[in-house]
């Protein structure tokens, strides 16, 4: 098996980028990251990485991150 490729730059530029569109969204409607944590049934600690962009969220974490803030998928992820 070939050894892994580094992602391309926007990658991570992305994904910080999805974070901040998360933070963002979580602070507009006044809550802590603790609070999103148990709407979302997720860790704190998954918030935050998600927020820092450390870490890559997969889809379910992100889908359950927009119902616990009340926004579709799509507004967390756009351009």
């Amino acid at each position: 098996m070939p050894p892994e490729q580094p992602l391309p730059d926007w990658v991570p530029a992305r994904r910080r980028a999805i974070g901040a569109a998360i933070r963002s969204t979580r602070l507009r409607r006044n809550l802590t990251q603790e609070r999103l944590a148990e709407r979302a049934d997720l860790d704190r600690k998954t918030i935050n990485r998600i927020e820092q962009g450390h870490t890559s969220a997969d889809l379910d974490h992100l889908l359950l991150i927009a119902d616990a803030l009340g926004v579709p998928l799509s507004v967390l992820v756009r351009d």
